[in-house]
């Protein structure tokens, strides 16, 4: 049996230091750098800097102190749980939402969250095949567009699988009894 979220668990408990990307000016001195939409958290603009594909390491050595600094003072960012808590908050109203809801509100774990082709999604990650609630309206969203995101979240009862469409629609819930692990 899985170990559940402990007993005094909260959106507010389960907030995270923010995350950043990292990057090095281009052509600067070495360095990492912590990077956001535009540039680095110390002020080089995106065009100068060359991003990685990880995350700034505000423990390294060779951390920007500046960056390292801004990075510390960044307010702490919601969890997976309450972040899909909202969007859920959307869904078509029903049994499965609102069990979702309660769920996320009490630390569920959100297993995957992810977005891609829905092919692949639907052939790999959705498993359609164990839903015993919501699986026809989740089979029909994932045959209606060639992108979508998908989350799964696992209780002590019940494996529930949220369809996101990239078009604006409502998220729809859907859920099947958790298999043993």
């Amino acid at each position: 049996m899985l170990q559940g979220p402990e007993e005094d668990w909260t959106f507010a408990t389960a907030r995270q230091p923010a995350r950043f990307g990292a990057g090095e000016r281009s052509g600067g001195p070495a360095g990492e750098h912590a990077m956001t939409d535009s540039g680095t958290l110390c002020g080089i603009p995106e065009s100068h800097v060359t991003r990685y594909r990880h995350l700034f390491t505000s423990q390294g050595s060779r951390a920007c102190p500046r960056c390292r600094q801004e990075a510390a003072a960044a307010p702490l960012q919601p969890s997976a749980q309450e972040r899909l808590h909202h969007l859920v908050r959307t869904a078509v109203p029903g049994s499965a939402r609102d069990d979702l809801l309660a769920a996320l509100a009490k630390g569920a774990r959100v297993a995957l969250w992810l977005r891609g082709p829905t092919a692949t999604l639907a052939l790999h990650h959705a498993r359609l095949d164990t839903l015993t609630e919501g699986a026809e309206p989740a089979g029909a969203a994932f045959d209606a567009a060639p992108t979508i995101g998908l989350a799964r979240v696992q209780d002590d009862s019940w494996t529930f699988l949220v369809v996101l469409p990239e078009d604006g629609s409502r998220p729809l819930v859907a859920r099947g009894p958790r298999s043993p692990a």
